[in-house]
């Protein structure tokens, strides 16, 4: 199945009252074990590429011909879009002449006028093609990719004013962070999230998904939450499955060829893979 844009996917999910994952890759190995998991699962998803992962990888077109090639070697049937995540003013429009079906204009640390400003020439932009944008009000704790917020809760108005550039999903700070929570970190601020969904009714995005307790993450979707970016959940357990191959000397073992990186990967993508279809599980979506 061909690569699509996000708006009726993330439009039934607002009306249906689930959630659709959106997955960071960073190289083939995530590629595969998320696409995989929703093929498993026979479900849409959203797969996407960081800035930093995007440079990384050796540019967009390359993680865009990557995601389209696999989708084809995998013999999907489900719906997959290709998404920028957290792209700055540049980088959302390189991705709209690239090919991505789906980008993030992250203005939240401009002016708010200059981050509406461009938020509405992206959203033309991208529309022209056929592409979807997502916009961010308010901020999200933590970093990513240099862009530094310390979780500002994004007020009302300035939903509505962004939900109204004609963007086709929204993210809002609502309390939530990148990376690892913290010990005190105190949790949802639900009564903002009863605001913006009640004004705003653009499909909504729970960026910092992981870590945040599933209760938490199922209510949120409960109340107008239609995407959940998940990233560092996927990190943590790839890392934890590789470690316990090599501290088990695996890869030492000449013989068995455990030094060659088909098996010493293998793991930790199988990991990324199960965590992918347990958060699909938690978010509801469902099969096609």
């Amino acid at each position: 199945m061909a690569l699509v844009n996000g708006k009726e996917m993330f439009d039934n999910a607002r009306a249906g009252k689930y959630a659709v994952g959106a997955f960071n890759t960073n190289n083939l190995e995530w590629t595969r074990a998320i696409l995989g998991a929703a093929k498993e699962t026979n479900t849409p998803i959203l797969i996407q590429t960081s800035m930093g992962a995007a440079k990384y990888m050796g540019g967009y077109k390359l993680c865009l011909d990557l995601v389209s090639d696999t989708v084809d070697s995998l013999e999907m049937t489900t719906p997959v879009v290709m998404h920028l995540d957290h792209g700055n003013y540049e980088a959302a429009k390189e991705c709209i002449e690239v090919g991505y079906n789906s980008v993030m204009f992250d203005g939240h640390d401009l002016p708010f006028e200059e981050n509406l400003a461009k938020t509405k020439e992206i959203v033309a932009l991208a529309h022209a093609k056929g592409i979807t944008v997502e916009a961010e009000v308010g901020s999200i704790g933590g970093t990513e990719d240099g862009i530094t917020g310390n979780g500002e809760l994004a007020t009302v108005e300035e939903a509505k004013a962004l939900a109204a550039t004609g963007v086709d999903y929204l993210a809002c700070g609502i309390g939530n962070i990148h990376g690892v929570y913290p010990e005190n970190w105190t949790g949802l601020n639900f009564d903002r999230l009863q605001e913006i969904a009640a004004e705003v009714k653009t499909p909504l995005v729970l960026h910092g998904g992981s870590g945040i307790p599933k209760e938490q993450i199922m209510k949120a979707i409960s109340m107008g939450v239609s995407k959940v970016n998940v990233n560092t959940e996927c990190q943590l357990a790839f890392a934890e499955a590789t470690r316990k191959y090599v501290e088990a000397g695996k890869d030492q073992d000449v013989d068995a060829k455990g030094y060659d990186p088909r098996y010493l990967l293998k793991p930790g993508t199988e990991a990324i893979k199960e965590t992918v279809k347990e958060r699909i599980e938690w978010f509801g979506t469902p099969s096609v």
